[in-house]
């Protein structure tokens, strides 16, 4: 393969310059894409499929952000690497998208008609649909985008419609009417996970329902819901609750209505809350739902599906439900029937695509029985067939799937996998793998259900529809199951268990080796980003503004698995000028690689102590960056490499190099050095890569290396020969004396062009040749000149500032050095300064008038202002103490 030139790079790094070109070539190389190839260890990734109407948020970056990290490793690696992507038809999401269009044109869905509306949707996505993917581009994933897949495509249709008949003939999907969260607003059934509970202040409303003959006795309930007492056909008490048992057996009224309501002993009811006696609501409430199909209690439906109060409420028919709340508050208590109103804060469900308050109400809808489907899955993680990351998880899975509910698939919309069930009016009920046009029991006319699947039916299926299934296809056999999941911790019940059991069910294999779990990027101050509190960061300005790269790597660092993350512009800031590091560093190399000769490889005998640490330090990192890949703490990993270049690679290597890359008369050091350079640089660039593909790869091409990309250059391997616990401990010392001696300069302010004696005290014979035959670092790095040892029998030097570390004492002769006259006027000044702040920030925190009235977060800055003065102050204070010793 033919070598690559060595290249200059650009004085200033520019990521809009750098990342459309590098994506660009990545595409059009199709770099993403890999053919089934059965001799290569399969890695894959299904993408969590973003909605269609979705735009890039933080939640979205992180998510590809942990996943592009991990198919860049595994392909470098060299497997044979699947990320497959694609989107989601988002049902409700889209519907409402295109009703607000529709409704700007003076027009609703019933007016087009449901093929016409359907169609105006086909539309919306091809116009619109692409966004997030466009999105997703620019943040640098890398997925294998001419695979790209839709959850409403003919072959992930075809597997819906699969998996629904094959189902239902087994008994496990049924109709029913059961209770459901329901959208007055939308006029659907949802998912849990399409309800967002929150916290709000509410009533608890204390209500007499008087005892059925028995003059004068009440028994008391208590609901945040007055409205539904309408619905009420029952109430419960505990079994052992002593206040009731002379009521077994009897019955109470229902205020307003006059129903006889059973009093029924049911071991749901907890005696210590509020009276102890709970009303029974069966369609509307999920747990007075269960307690009635215990005790056989009627289902009352009060609430209508638009939110008004049905047609048998009495004089509450037609009202909108909170209308009749109030209506009926007043009828109670005009009659006596209310006790009284207490504050008590609830959490309400809202619909998570028009904030409507949700209503639980009992329908008719398609439910899967999730029993039979959840023991298998529960069963492959406990065996560790798949694993979360972190464990914990697995008990809050297992726990769900234990308890789990038969899930409701239907929805009342448009959008969506139709339900391929046919109705005849002889009552014969058809369901299909094909359409039908005739009922197959009388031959009359059939009518298709008008409801659609739940969007998370076919998402269930993502891992094998993605790859062709009910086809058994090459990239089936090759990429299933799947080799991670990455996904946020808050859908492991409404997506996670659901893959599990629809993959065990139809592959009889588990869908993924690993459940990768991540947290949310929440704000500086640790709330959750939304609409509502305008706290949310959009990740395409970052990218804007900093690059991808940048926001990439602030995402990663300080990641941990399963733990929430806050967003802070320090640290975009601070990841910017990582990448600057990373430019301005490369730049020096390149810069300093005239002559290089690619084929040269040096003796290890012509390694300094520098070249033997730093390659040692090399081989080091890339042991734990590969390990901590590996083990999924992508956040360490990012740790270990921004220190490695950062620290000792920038900081130290680079430095130490210097002299002997400025001197062409020695070229043969000149060209070991160069070497190790290019050598350290463009491996440390792969370990990179991963994170901020971008500047990687644009650096990469600038050196001399093979290959089309870094992304198929091959993964650096440790390697043992490399390793030096003796040079790393030797270099050690010296860069430590070297900062001490830094540091006692600043402290007695020299100025950095001159020049100041060392003198070195060194016990251990061995550390003492050692230090001694590399004299030239502390020289070169300390500004140190003359260095010289002390003898073991020889007078510490007087004057002097000292500085002990590890085996090593450390004199700084002062004489010379500094003027004290000036020094000591300097330090006085800057005393008197430190002095003056310290007393107004103390009078300012000694002033009531100023505490009582000023933000706590403006206190606290003050507060911290105050203590890091105070630390300045002691600082200047010990080195006049010193200075006047002398």
């Amino acid at each position: 393969m033919e070598e690559k030139q060595i290249h200059t790079i650009a004085t200033v790094y520019d990521p809009q310059a750098v990342e459309a070109k590098w994506y660009k070539f990545w595409e059009d190389n199709r770099l993403f894409h890999a053919e089934v190839n059965r001799g290569q260890a399969p890695y894959s990734i299904v993408i969590p499929p973003p909605n269609v109407t979705g735009q890039l948020h933080m939640g979205h970056a992180l998510d590809n952000t942990l996943q592009d990290i991990l198919i860049r490793f595994k392909r470098l690696q060299g497997y044979n690497t699947l990320w497959m992507p694609g989107t989601d038809h988002a049902g409700i999401a889209t519907q409402i998208k295109v009703e607000e269009v529709l409704a700007e044109e003076g027009q609703t869905r019933y007016d087009l008609g449901r093929d016409v509306f359907i169609k105006r949707v086909w539309e919306w996505k091809a116009r619109y649909g692409s966004r997030i993917i466009n999105q997703l581009k620019r943040l640098g994933a890398s997925c294998d985008w001419e695979r790209e897949r839709f959850t409403m495509d003919e072959g992930c249709s075809a597997a819906v419609r699969e998996v629904f008949v094959t189902l239902y003939e087994q008994g496990l999907i049924y109709q029913g009417n059961r209770i459901t969260n329901w959208c007055p607003r939308c006029h659907t059934a949802l998912s849990d996970i399409e309800v967002e509970h929150e916290e709000k202040p509410g009533h608890l409303y204390h209500v007499r329902y008087p005892v059925a003959g028995a003059d004068g006795e009440y028994v008391t309930v208590a609901t945040t819901r007055p409205e539904t007492i309408l619905g009420d056909s029952g109430v419960a008490v505990h079994p052992e609750d002593v206040r009731y048992r002379h009521l077994a057996g009897k019955y109470l009224i229902l205020p307003m209505l006059g129903r006889r309501l059973p009093i029924v002993a049911d071991d749901y009811v907890d005696p210590a809350f509020g009276t102890g006696a709970v009303k029974i609501t069966p369609a509307h409430d999920p747990n007075d739902f269960d307690m009635g199909l215990r005790h056989k209690l009627p289902e009352i439906v009060v609430i209508n599906p638009d939110g008004t109060m049905a047609a048998d409420t009495g004089k509450y028919a037609g009202m909108d439900r909170y209308e009749c709340r109030k209506a009926l508050l007043n009828d109670l208590k005009d009659q006596g029937y209310l006790v009284k109103i207490d504050e008590h804060n609830h959490a309400v469900g809202h619909c998570q695509r028009c904030s409507t308050v949700i209503e639980p109400l009992v329908s008719k809808q398609w439910f899967v029985k999730m029993e039979p489907l959840a023991k298998p899955a529960v069963a492959a993680v406990t065996e560790g067939r798949t694993q979360f990351v972190p464990d914990r998880f697995t008990k809050i899975y297992s726990n769900w799937l234990d308890n789990i509910r038969d899930w409701c698939i239907s929805r009342q919309i448009w959008w969506g996998h139709r339900i391929p069930a046919w109705y005849c009016a002889c009552g014969e009920v058809t369901v299909s793998r094909s359409d039908i046009h005739a009922c197959p029991q009388c031959g009359g006319a059939v009518e298709q259900d008008p409801d659609v699947l739940d969007t998370w039916f076919s998402s269930a299926l993502w891992p094998f529809s993605t790859m062709g299934w009910p086809e058994e296809t090459a990239e089936l056999k090759q990429f299933y199951p799947t080799s991670v999941l990455v996904t946020g911790y808050d859908i492991i019940f409404f997506w996670v268990a659901r893959m599990m059991m629809m993959g065990l069910k139809f592959q009889q294999e588990i869908p993924f080796r690993h459940v990768f779990i991540h947290g949310l990027v929440r704000d500086s101050q640790g709330r959750k980003m939304s609409k509502s509190l305008g706290n949310g960061i959009d990740p395409l300005e970052v990218i804007e503004k900093y690059g991808a790269d940048t926001l990439r790597f602030m995402l990663i660092t300080g990641n941990t698995p399963g733990n929430d993350m806050r967003f802070y512009w320090e640290r975009v800031e601070s990841s910017r000028n990582f990448a600057n590091k990373i430019w301005n560093a490369s730049r020096f190399v390149l810069m300093n690689l005239e002559g290089f000769d690619p084929d040269f490889s040096p003796d290890p005998k012509a390694f300094t102590t520098a070249d033997r640490w730093i390659l040692s330090r090399y081989n080091t990192t890339v042991a734990e960056v590969t390990g901590n890949l590996e083990r999924f703490e992508l956040g360490e990993a990012a740790r270990t490499v921004y220190e490695f270049i950062w620290d000792e690679f920038c900081d130290w290597y680079i430095e130490l190099a210097k002299g002997r890359l400025y001197n062409k008369a020695d070229a043969a050091s000149r060209q070991v050095a160069q070497y190790v350079l290019q050598y350290v640089l463009g491996n440390t660039l792969k370990l990179l890569h991963p994170f901020m593909p971008f500047i990687t790869e644009d650096i990469w091409q600038s050196l001399p290396q093979q290959g089309i990309s870094i992304m198929t250059a091959g993964w650096p391997q440790a390697q043992p020969e490399l390793a030096s616990a003796p040079d790393e401990q030797l270099m050690s010392v010296i860069m430590e004396t070297i900062k001490a001696v830094r540091n006692m300069r600043a402290e007695v302010n020299v100025h950095p062009g001159k020049k100041s004696e060392v003198i070195l005290k060194i016990a251990a014979g061995d550390l003492k040749g050692q230090i001694e035959a590399n004299l030239g670092y502390i020289k070169t790095l300390a500004a140190a000149e003359p260095v010289s040892l002390l003898a073991d029998n020889g007078t510490t030097p007087e004057n002097a500032m000292t500085a002990v570390i590890s085996g090593v004492e450390i004199y700084l002769p002062l004489k010379g050095l500094i003027d004290i006259g000036k020094e000591t006027a300097r330090l006085n000044k800057e005393l008197d300064n430190l002095d003056k702040e310290v007393a107004r920030i103390a009078g300012k925190l000694n002033n009531p008038g100023f505490t009582a009235k000023a933000p706590a977060a403006v206190i606290e800055k003050e507060k911290a202002k105050q203590a890091e003065y105070l630390e300045k102050q002691t600082a200047v204070r010990e080195r006049l103490e010193y200075i006047t010793r002398l």
